[in-house]
């Protein structure tokens, strides 16, 4: 019990300061990134701390397993250059009596990766793509400075407004200058507002206005009196806002049958089930020889992850393209792996015997 407990404890001091490290890698990139998309208007200035903190719970699950891998392997390379392997195969234990300790330590972390994985971060997905789109999505006219005329994104539209609101949702007494099908028009109106269609387009709304239009070169002019007016701003494909795969929830991923949609439920799965395993591995891959230094077994350790990852994302790319079926997906990566474990500890359990005759 008392070597559970100080295994459990170097185990979380290990995982705590690898995921601290990493988790302020991933910050500092997504705020580094979201402040470029924020200097370049793509993104609101006020959104960039909320975003964030969807960006850090999306990207938790992925931390969470490779903090599992690096902490375990750290923990037992330490073990293995501090001699105290040398005691523990000396007392008859095997190197697979590790395993235990380490599902132990695991379990938890584990859990929370599926969790974050299967729900809380389409979640987090979901509420992104909303968040941006409340914040970006403005009206031309909510854009300006009153006093000033400004050019609108479709560049054959000026707008300008002479004040705004008492609480900024609404404009007053808005002109618009713009080119319709081959047709000057200038619209005047009292009001203006800013409103989103169901299918996501985004309108600009003037009330108790006229429009005048003209056709250049031509005697041909109308005046139009109206009471509420519409003009398309922007489509929801312009926008770049709708609603993803990785937004869907694992219950409508499973309900679903497309490709797509399987890959993604893959990929949900394949992250828990790959920390397990890589956890697993971290214990062979530990084996240091304190003779010849620790650098070969982190390149190996490093090497395995990224072929691991690797070939996680090809199924899921097979998946998606119809190449591979979802049970195949499923198994085929995380069974050679598995096989490949008792390969591993029999060829470390044997290097281990070596040394030790050596000396």
């Amino acid at each position: 019990m008392v070597f559970q407990r100080a295994v459990r404890r170097e185990f979380a001091q290990s995982a705590a300061g690898v995921f601290v490290a990493l988790f302020a890698i991933m910050v500092a990139i997504q705020g580094i990134r979201l402040l470029g998309d924020a200097a370049a208007g793509k993104v609101a200035s006020e959104a960039v701390a909320a975003l964030l903190g969807f960006a850090a719970l999306n990207y938790s699950a992925y931390l969470l397993s490779l903090t599992l891998f690096v902490a375990v392997l750290l923990s037992l390379s330490r073990s293995y250059r501090d001699s105290e392997m040398v005691v523990w195969f000396s007392s008859g234990m095997s190197l697979t009596a590790w395993v235990r300790p380490v599902l132990v330590f695991a379990a938890p972390l584990v859990l929370a990766i599926a969790l974050l994985t299967l729900l809380l971060s389409p979640w987090a997905n979901e509420m992104s793509a909303d968040f941006k789109q409340k914040m970006t999505v403005r009206s031309d006219a909510s854009q300006v400075a009153p006093g000033s005329f400004k050019e609108a994104s479709s560049t054959d539209r000026v707008v300008f407004v002479e004040t705004l609101g008492e609480d900024e949702s609404f404009v007053k007494n808005v002109f618009i200058s713009s080119v319709q099908n081959g047709k000057l028009g200038v619209t005047m109106a009292s009001k203006g507002y800013q409103e989103t269609a169901e299918n996501g387009d985004r309108f600009m709304v003037l009330e108790k206005g006229r429009r005048y239009e003209v056709a250049p070169g031509t005697p041909e002019f109308r005046i139009m009196e109206f009471d509420r007016y519409a003009l398309r701003v922007e489509t929801r494909e312009a926008r770049g806002i709708e609603r993803t795969i990785a937004a869907e929830t694992t219950g409508e991923l499973m309900r679903s049958d497309d490709r797509r949609a399987r890959a993604e439920l893959l990929w949900r799965i394949n992250v828990p089930v790959s920390a397990v395993v890589l956890a697993l591995l971290a214990i062979p891959l530990s084996f240091v020889n304190p003779r010849a230094g620790r650098s070969a077994n982190l390149i190996l350790a490093l090497l395995v992850y990224t072929i691991y990852s690797n070939l996680l994302s090809l199924t899921q790319a097979w998946v998606a393209q119809g190449k591979i079926s979802f049970a195949l997906g499923l198994v085929s990566v995380h069974l050679v792996m598995v096989l490949a474990l008792p390969l591993l500890f029999a060829r470390r359990i044997l290097v281990f015997s070596f040394l030790r005759l050596q000396r």
